[in-house]
């Protein structure tokens, strides 16, 4: 998926051009909306694309980084989430499990719905990812 801004159609025959030039995979850029996941798999491959597509996940260890991080490169973040992370202030552990309980039901959500896999984005914040691996039972 490409930046929130992108026109959805221009960016799904972006991506099936891409698809068609020979990718045998893909992997997202980090999200927090299932529904726009599997909204663009059903646009590609309405589109003859049939790759695999493995959704992008970001632990949220920082509300403020990740603000920042989504920001510069154009990913969205649900008006819902900033609105709760504004509220949680600079309380780290209410962030921490926010973030953590968030990030783990997206993934279930995923999953569930047929994505063929996960792909995090840890930023050197392995601990996050091993939780929600433990989480979701997969280690």
């Amino acid at each position: 998926m490409a930046p929130a801004g992108a026109q959805p159609a221009r960016r799904s025959a972006a991506f099936a051009r891409k698809a068609r030039a020979g990718a045998n995979s893909a992997i997202t850029q980090y999200f927090y909306n299932a529904d726009a996941y599997f909204h663009f798999v059903d646009e590609v491959r309405a589109l003859g694309v049939d790759i695999p597509i493995v959704p992008g996940i970001m632990p949220i260890a920082s509300f403020s980084k990740l603000a920042r991080f989504s920001d510069a490169c154009g990913a969205e973040l649900p008006r819902w989430m900033r609105r709760k992370f504004e509220g949680l202030g600079d309380d780290v552990d209410a962030i921490r499990a926010f973030g953590l309980d968030i990030v783990t039901e997206l993934c279930q959500r995923l999953l569930a719905g047929g994505a063929p896999g996960l792909h995090f984005y840890s930023m050197n914040q392995s601990v996050l990812t091993l939780e929600i691996c433990r989480r979701l039972q997969l280690s």
